[in-house]
């Protein structure tokens, strides 16, 4: 595909993601997509043949950015760091920073609005959606299973549902931080969930990150 092509995929997406966040998928229509975007219905069918087929490489494409984004963290966290435990918390800080950034709250997860409208998609899309977050939980499950190995927590848990809650905590913290508008909501819950970590596995004072 051509640059200029690659381009205009690109712009339709971006259109698409801003549409389905504000409006949902089922209140987001070709032509909302076509007036936002500035294209025409050509160059929408050249791309992507219905708007299901935009559905699904919507959701991959935001699936694997947000892979990317939790693999560079956890990298990032690991340079810091060879403890299991420490590497967990400064992932998690690491994420807070980025919250606790911003002016205004997240617009929200794609991922989520796709959830909220499940009988909207066929079982590709819904499999696409189950794979996503099990990616997810992959990725942190492994390292909480390192933790639990190293440290024994003060109450018998699981590491997949520890990688869950992180999981849960976001997205639940875009929820409240957009419904309250508050865009400090999303860094202070994970905040919280951090401490809840530090508190489980019994954490130092001294080996806490700076609230």
């Amino acid at each position: 595909m051509r640059k200029d092509g690659i381009a205009t995929r690109e712009k339709i997406l971006d259109g698409a993601r801003d549409l389905v966040l504000r409006l949902g998928y089922s209140g987001m229509k070709i032509d909302h997509v076509l007036e936002h975007v500035g294209i025409t219905k050509g160059a929408f069918f050249h791309h992507f043949k219905t708007k299901e087929d935009l559905a699904k490489a919507l959701l991959r494409r935001y699936a694997d950015q947000d892979a990317q984004i939790y693999a560079e963290t956890r990298a990032q966290a690991e340079k810091l760091s060879d403890d299991p435990l420490q590497q967990m918390l400064i992932f998690i800080r690491l994420f807070e920073d980025m919250f606790n950034g911003m002016t205004e709250p997240y617009p929200g997860c794609l991922l989520a609005s796709y959830v909220y409208e499940l009988q909207q998609f066929d079982d590709e899309t819904r499999g696409l959606l189950h794979d996503t977050f099990a990616r997810w939980r992959a990725l942190l499950q492994e390292k909480f299973e390192l933790i639990v190995k190293q440290h024994p927590p003060k109450t018998p848990v699981s590491p997949a549902q520890l990688a869950d809650g992180f999981t849960v905590v976001l997205e639940g913290a875009f929820i409240l931080a957009k419904a309250m508008n508050d865009a400090r909501m999303a860094g202070e819950q994970l905040r919280l969930y951090r401490n809840h970590i530090e508190l489980l596995f019994d954490v130092p004072a001294q080996g806490r990150a700076a609230a």
